[in-house]
C-alpha cells in the first residue's frame, strides 16, 4: 500500500510540473505574435534648386559656392515633415552622405531589335557608369539585359572587373521588349532582401512590347520592395540635339510611362539623344545616388488593408521651401509582402 501512495504521489508531481512548463511556453510566444505586425516605410530623398539642378552636400572648408554650380546645402533630420495620408508621421531614422548604407543598383539594358545600331554607346556608358557608382567592398552592382529574354548576366558584386566582362558578353539583340516583366524579376528575386539602398537604372529606347507585367505592375513591386527607378530613354528624332531634356510636346506616351515609373517610385527620367547626352544622363544619376538623404518612419496605421496610401515629404520652414524642391516616393500600397 506504502508502495502504491509513493508512486501515485510521484505521478502527481510530475503532471504538475509538465503543465507548468507547458503553460510557460504558451506565454514566451505571445509578445513575438505582437510585435511582428509593425513595418516600416523608408524614403530616399534627393534636393533639387527650382531649376532641377541638384543640390550636393559638399563637405569644403570654402565659404563660397563653385562657379557654376548649385550652392551647398547639407540638411538635416529636423528639415523635415513627413505626412502618410495626412498625419504626419514621426521620423525614426535619419542617414545622409556621411552615414548612407551601401546601395545595390542593378543597371537593366534593353537589347531589342531597335537597339542595334546604338549597341557600342549602351556598353561603353553603362560599363562608365558602373566604375564611377560602385566603391569596392561597400556597394554592388548586378546587369541584367531585356527584350523577348530576360538574362541576368551578373549577379550583385562590387568586382569590378566581373561587370565589366558581363557588359562586353553582350553581342545580340532579342525580337520584343519586356521591360516592365525586366523590373518585376529584378526587384522580386534580387532586391528584395538586399541589404541596403536599392536601385534600378535602366537604360532604354522604345516601349514595353510584350511583359506579362503592366506598367502599375512594375511600379507596384518597386515601390514593395523600396526600390528607385532611374531611366534614360535614348530615342532618336529630338527637338533639341543639344539637350538631354525633351519638351512636353516632344513626348511619346512611352516617354511618359517612363517618366512616371521612375517619379513614383522616387527616381527621375532623362532623355538622351547622343553620346554626350546619355554619358551627362548617367552622371546625374550617379550624383543623385551619391547626395541622397535616407528618412525612415513607422506608420501610426499599422494595419494592412491593401490600400494606397499618400505620402508627402515637406520642408519645416518657408525659407527652404522657398528655394528647393524635394523628389521622393509619393505612394506605396499597405499589404504584407509575402511573394518571394
Amino acid at each position: 500500500m506504502k508502495h502504491l501512495v509513493r508512486f501515485l504521489s510521484f505521478q502527481l508531481i510530475f503532471l504538475f510540473l509538465a503543465v507548468a512548463v507547458l503553460a510557460q511556453k504558451q506565454t514566451v510566444k505571445r509578445p513575438v505574435e505582437n510585435t511582428s505586425k509593425t513595418f516600416e516605410v523608408r524614403l530616399p530623398l534627393t534636393i533639387t534648386d527650382l531649376k532641377k539642378n541638384l543640390i550636393i552636400c559638399q563637405e569644403s572648408k570654402e565659404k563660397t559656392a563653385v562657379k557654376d554650380k548649385p550652392p551647398a546645402h547639407c540638411f538635416k533630420k529636423d528639415d523635415f515633415v513627413v505626412l502618410e495620408n495626412g498625419v504626419r508621421q514621426r521620423i525614426s531614422f535619419f542617414t545622409d552622405k556621411k552615414t548612407n548604407p551601401p546601395f545595390y543598383v542593378g543597371v537593366l539594358m534593353d537589347t531589342s531589335p531597335s537597339t542595334a545600331g546604338k549597341m557600342a554607346l549602351f556598353k561603353r556608358a553603362a560599363s562608365e557608369f558602373l566604375y564611377e557608382v560602385v566603391r569596392l567592398r561597400k556597394d554592388k552592382a548586378a546587369f541584367m539585359t531585356f527584350d523577348d529574354k530576360i538574362n541576368l548576366i551578373q549577379d550583385f558584386t562590387d568586382k569590378l572587373d566581373l561587370l565589366d566582362r558581363a557588359v562586353g558578353k553582350v553581342k545580340k539583340v532579342g525580337s520584343q521588349t519586356a521591360l516592365y516583366d525586366a523590373i518585376w524579376q529584378l526587384s522580386d528575386e534580387k532586391l528584395r532582401n538586399a541589404p541596403g539602398r536599392r536601385v534600378i537604372v535602366v537604360i532604354t529606347d522604345g516601349a514595353d512590347t510584350i511583359s506579362r507585367a503592366k506598367l502599375n505592375d512594375a511600379i507596384d513591386i518597386a515601390q514593395r520592395t523600396e526600390t528607385t527607378i532611374f531611366g534614360i530613354s535614348t530615342k532618336e528624332g529630338f527637338p533639341d540635339k543639344g539637350s538631354d531634356i525633351k519638351t512636353e510636346t516632344g513626348k511619346d506616351k512611352s516617354d511618359n510611362y517612363l517618366t512616371r515609373l521612375c517619379e513614383e517610385t522616387g527616381g527621375a527620367a532623362f532623355f538622351a539623344s547622343d553620346n554626350y547626352a546619355l554619358e551627362k544622363a548617367f552622371k546625374k544619376i550617379s550624383e543623385a545616388l551619391r547626395s541622397q538623404y535616407i528618412i525612415t518612419y513607422r506608420p501610426k496605421n499599422q494595419r494592412y488593408d491593401g490600400r494606397k496610401r499618400r505620402i508627402e515629404v515637406r520642408f519645416k520652414n518657408k525659407e527652404n521651401t522657398d528655394k528647393y524642391r524635394i523628389r521622393s516616393k509619393t505612394e506605396y500600397r499597405s499589404v504584407r509582402d509575402t511573394l518571394k
